[in-house]
């Protein structure tokens, strides 16, 4: 049966779910407040992390995160205004942070990241998007083997879960990138990963092609659904009401609101995330380079080497802070020495970041026909093409070969 379909939110998520809805017959309309990757979308690290299965919240962050917060070298950072509003998320969010937790959590999302470049490659393939994606390593930096070893319950993880690696030392993490310093004497080298060398114009370069398969642009900002006896009937944009026979909210970290007026209460709080990006580098990494006490990633992108990660938590509405960027500057002048580069470009944004690190996909169980998928955190470009199928599917009335009980909306009731 075909319906038309509202999908609220024009970054990598609600583009694809358009471009999946469109391919299976619906009538599309895709409603952004500013236009297609105009958020994280564009701003994101750029890699299609499939091994990417570990929270934040992992083992022994209780006792390094203080000293994090007061280390200017450590990825961390927290505007302590906003600490009596983030206070109750917070909580919630480091009550995950032990082994149980984190392995429910990778657990339930590898069937959502470990075919991330396949997925992409079935979204973008053959259409203009498809020039900026790129298979790839993805690869993270150890200054020594101790280093490496910390990190063992996470290679374990990765193992289990079927994730394959290769270590690489004794300079032969040099020989495989000679951009590397020295100074990181052991690298991991994990196949089968892919990276977006523009991220925005991949995702703007989607929505254009779900414009051309006859999905409808509108800029603007949904206020309220409308609905007839417990089934959703269209949406309230400004003053105007748009008529549909379903709605997906896929709005990242801005989705709280819409999602509480469909009777959901997701303890969802903004991950803010910083790149810094050099223009006309002198040398690039060979692969996408997570530097792992850093907690950044450097990824080689059209024309710039792009620097991503850090974790801040300030809320929506501050400005960035100098201290991240300044954090990306040192890191990579000693992970890359000798790098020059022409200009710079600074960014930060807001990682959708839910208190158990899953996001939430599916039905809203207060009103039909309406369906939400947002709360990647870190993830969200890699699983944005499979989260768009799962959720056209839902929409179309097909089960999907799936479980999607880890990402249940009402899982917080």
């Amino acid at each position: 049966m075909t319906k038309t379909v509202a999908v609220i939110g024009a970054g990598i998520v609600g583009v694809s779910t358009a471009i999946e809805l469109r391919r299976a017959g619906h009538e599309v309309v895709l409603i952004d407040r500013e236009g297609p990757a105009s958020g994280t979308s564009h701003g994101n690290g750029g890699v299609l992390a499939a091994a990417g299965v570990l929270p934040v919240t992992g083992p022994g962050l209780w006792k390094k995160a203080p000293k994090m917060l007061l280390d200017p070298d450590q990825p961390l950072f927290l505007r302590w205004s906003y600490l009596p509003r983030l206070m109750p998320w917070l909580m919630r969010y480091m009550s995950h942070a032990n082994a149980e937790a984190a392995l429910t959590r990778a657990r339930a999302i590898a069937p959502l990241l470990g075919d991330s470049l396949a997925d992409h490659l079935a979204l973008a393939g053959g259409t203009p998007a498809e020039k900026w994606l790129i298979p790839s390593d993805y690869v993270f930096a150890y200054p020594d083997r101790a280093a490496f070893e910390a990190d063992a319950f996470g290679w374990k993880t990765r193992s289990d879960l079927g994730y394959a690696h290769e270590v690489l030392e004794h300079g032969a993490f040099q020989a495989y990138d000679p951009a590397m310093s020295a100074d990181f004497t052991l690298g991991v080298r994990q196949p089968n990963h892919g990276r977006i060398t523009d991220p925005g114009h991949y995702v703007k370069d989607l929505a254009a092609h779900a414009q051309t398969l006859g999905a409808r642009l509108v800029i603007g900002e949904v206020r309220d659904f409308v609905e007839d006896g417990g089934r959703l009937t269209g949406l309230r944009i400004g003053g105007e009401t748009l008529p549909c026979d379903a709605a997906v909210v896929a709005t990242g970290v801005w989705s709280g609101p819409l999602a509480r007026r469909l009777g959901l209460e997701v303890p969802l709080e903004s991950e803010r995330g910083y790149h810094l990006e050099l223009w006309e580098p002198s040398v690039m990494p060979k692969s996408p380079v997570m530097f792992a006490a850093q907690k950044f990633v450097a990824t080689p992108m059209e024309g710039r080497l792009r620097l991503a990660g850090i974790v801040e938590f300030g809320g929506l509405d501050a400005p960035p802070s100098a201290a991240p960027f300044d954090l990306l500057r040192r890191s990579i002048r000693k992970a890359m020495p000798g790098l020059t580069w022409a200009r710079e470009v600074e960014w930060m944004g807001h990682r959708p970041s839910i208190a158990d690190s899953l996001p939430v996909i599916g039905a809203a169980p207060g009103l039909a026909g309406a369906y939400v998928g947002f709360g990647h955190d870190h993830v969200g470009l890699t699983a944005g093409p499979k989260t768009g199928r799962l959720l056209a599917q839902l929409v179309s009335g097909q089960r999907p070969n799936m479980d999607l009980a880890p990402f249940a909306p009402d899982r917080f009731s």
